[in-house]
C-alpha cells in the first residue's frame, strides 16, 4: 500500500532556534511541496501567533493547494481555537503518552491526558475541522498504552506514533509497528513522526513502512528541531533505489520534480544545505576522479546510485587538475581522436592550466586543442 507523505518542514523548521518564517515565506514553501503532490502541508502551530495562522488560512484558502493544510495543536481547547480561527483543513492534536513525558511536560495522568485529547478532537469537529492525532513520545510508550489510545479515538483516520527525541534504531522501529499490527491496530491509521538525533530518521521511515505503517511526517533537507527530522528527499530517493516496497515504489508523491521542489523550499525560508549533503548538495553528483570520470562517460550508472535526471537533478562530471589518463583517453576518445601516450599527456597538460570544467567544456576544449589532429 503506498504510504502518504506529510510534510513538517515549515512548522519543524520554524522550531530550530533563530528563524523567523514570514508568511509569504511559508506560503511560496507551501504551494512547491503542493506540485510534489505530499498529502499534507503543517504550515504552523497557530496557538504560538498571528504569523503561523495567516500562512496556514492563505494556504488553506488557495484553490490550488490540494494537499491538506494542517495545523497542529496541543490537547488544549484553547490551541484547537487558534487552529479553528486560522482555518486549517486539518486539525493535529498532539499529545505526550510516554510515562516521563506525562509527568515532566504535561503533568497530568494518562487518564486525564485522554480526556484532554477527547474534549480537542471534540472541539475541532465541532468547528468543521478534519482532525490527526500525533502520540508524542510514542516510540517511548508502552506498546498496550498506544494500543489503548487508537482503541480510545476509533474515528480519529491518522494516528501518528513519534519518535520525538530520535531515540530508535530501525529494528526497534520494525519490532514496535510490528506489535501494535499484532495488537489489532490498522496500518491504514498509522502514521510516524521521526527526529534524526542518531541520524538513521530515513531508515526508520522506510523501516515503519515496511512494518506497515501507511503515513510518514517527512521534512525538505530534514530541518527541525535538533538533528532535524526524516529527510523528504532521502526517504523519496532511498524508497526508489532500494525501498520496502522493492521493484515497487511505496512512496506517492510525484519524482521527478522532487529536486526542483526542495531547492525552491529552501529557496523560500532561506535555508541552504552543506554541499555534502545527500541528494540535495552539489558535491554528491559531482565527480572529478580520473577513476569515475573515465567509467562515467561510458555509463554514469558505474559510480551513481540512482540518475539524478530521475529525480530532476543534475550531474556533473568536472576535469582539471585532478582528471587521470583514463579521463583523458576517455575525452579523446569520444571525439573520435586517437588517444596516444603523447595526447593524454598534452591534455592533461591543458586541464590542469585551464580546469576545473565540466563535461561540455572539456569536450569543446578538446575539439579546439586537437582540432588539426
Amino acid at each position: 500500500m503506498p504510504v502518504a507523505l506529510r510534510d513538517v518542514t515549515i512548522r519543524e523548521g520554524a522550531q530550530m532556534p533563530g528563524r523567523t518564517y514570514a508568511v509569504e515565506d511559508r506560503v511560496a514553501a507551501g504551494r512547491a511541496l503542493d506540485r510534489l503532490g505530499v498529502d499534507a502541508v503543517q504550515a504552523g502551530f497557530p496557538a504560538v501567533g498571528e504569523t503561523d495562522r495567516a500562512a496556514i488560512r492563505r494556504l488553506a484558502a488557495d484553490d490550488d493547494v490540494a494537499a491538506d493544510v494542517v495545523g497542529i495543536a496541543r490537547a488544549r481547547v484553547a490551541d484547537v481555537e487558534a487552529a479553528l480561527d486560522a482555518e486549517a483543513d486539518v486539525i493535529e492534536v498532539f499529545v505526550p503518552t510516554s510515562d516521563r513525558q506525562l509527568e515532566h511536560v504535561l503533568g497530568e495522568s494518562r487518564e486525564m491526558a485522554l480526556s484532554m485529547t477527547g474534549e480537542a478532537l471534540d472541539r475541532a469537529r465541532e468547528g468543521g475541522a478534519r482532525v490527526h492525532l500525533t502520540l508524542v513520545d510514542g516510540f517511548r510508550t508502552d506498546p498496550e498504552h498506544l494500543s489503548t489510545t487508537f482503541e480510545a479515538f476509533p474515528s480519529v483516520p491518522t494516528v501518528t506514533v513519534a519518535d520525538t527525541v530520535g531515540a530508535r534504531t530501525p529494528d526497534r522501529v520494525r519490532a514496535l509497528v510490528a506489535d501494535l499490527r499484532d495488537r489489532g491496530v490498522d496500518g491504514d491509521r498509522l502514521g510516524v513522526h521521526f527526529h534524526d538525533d542518531l541520524g538513521v530518521a530515513t531508515a526508520n521511515t522506510l523501516a515503519a513502512a515496511a512494518a506497515g505503517a501507511t503515513t510518514a511526517d517527512v521534512s525538505v533537507a530534514s530541518l527541525g528541531e535538533r538533528a532535524g527530522n526524516a529527510a523528504l528527499e532521502r526517504v523519496v530517493v532511498a524508497d526508489a533505489v532500494d525501498g520496502p516496497g522493492g521493484d515497487e515504489s511505496v512512496v506517492a508523491v510525484d519524482r521527478s520534480d522532487l529536486v526542483p521542489v526542495c531547492e525552491t523550499v529552501l529557496d523560500a525560508l532561506g535555508e541552504s544545505v552543506d554541499p555534502r549533503t545527500p541528494i540535495l548538495g552539489e558535491a554528491v553528483t559531482t565527480h572529478e576522479s580520473g577513476i569515475h570520470t573515465a567509467a562515467m562517460l561510458r555509463d554514469p550508472g558505474t559510480f551513481e546510485p540512482f540518475d539524478p535526471a530521475d529525480f530532476g537533478g543534475e550531474r556533473r562530471l568536472v576535469f582539471g587538475p585532478g582528471s587521470g589518463r583514463g579521463s583523458a583517453r576517455a575525452l579523446l576518445d569520444r571525439a573520435g581522436i586517437d588517444p596516444t601516450d603523447e595526447r593524454i599527456d598534452r591534455l592533461l597538460g591543458v586541464l590542469a592550466e585551464r580546469g576545473p570544467m565540466d563535461a561540455a567544456a572539456a569536450a569543446a576544449l578538446v575539439e579546439t586543442a586537437f582540432r588539426d589532429v
